[in-house]
């Protein structure tokens, strides 16, 4: 058996309820990720201080104008709470899972990326606090954490791949 098909085997046996989905980026390890609802999410975000909006004023994952977090990661959500609690600033998410983003294993359709709207205190604590790691395909800067997530600034917004909580 494939070391790849036995860890994968493993996880599933070890975590019930677990969904494997992917691949760690420099790893060979499945990740286990546990899905959460956009209520689960909500009530995290609440806990936390932490503010979301959408253009259409919705929550709709089929459509693009919403802000869902409907199968968003709950390493994801916990990103965010790490987020705010390490940086002190005010976070508001204006992009989770809904359609409309680029497409992907790492994607926000899968769960493991939020949008934040740029604020200077936000933007410094990223700038200040991580790693520049160069520009990304598309021309944005990206930020490195220690704990290996990536920060894109997309120029009104800040694009947030998380492979982890961020040290939750």
């Amino acid at each position: 058996m494939k070391i790849r098909s036995l860890l994968t085997t493993l996880a599933l046996v070890a975590a019930p309820g677990l969904a494997v989905v992917g691949t760690a980026p420099d790893a060979s390890a499945a990740i286990a990720v546990t899905k959460i609802s956009h209520a689960t999410a909500t009530s995290m975000f609440r806990q936390s201080g932490i503010t979301w909006s959408s253009s259409g004023n919705c929550s709709d994952r089929n459509n693009p104008t919403c802000t869902s977090f409907e199968q968003l990661n709950l390493a994801t959500a916990q990103g965010a709470q790490t987020l705010k609690s390490a940086s002190g600033c005010a976070l508001n998410i204006t992009g989770g899972t809904e359609t409309g983003h680029a497409s992907g294993t790492y994607s926000h359709w899968n769960g493991y990326k939020l949008d934040y709207g740029k604020n200077t205190c936000v933007t410094s604590y990223v700038k200040n606090t991580f790693t520049y790691i160069g520009l990304r395909g598309d021309g944005a800067p990206q930020y490195k954490s220690g704990s290996g997530n990536i920060y894109a600034d997309e120029g009104n917004h800040w694009d947030v791949l998380y492979y982890n909580c961020g040290g939750c």
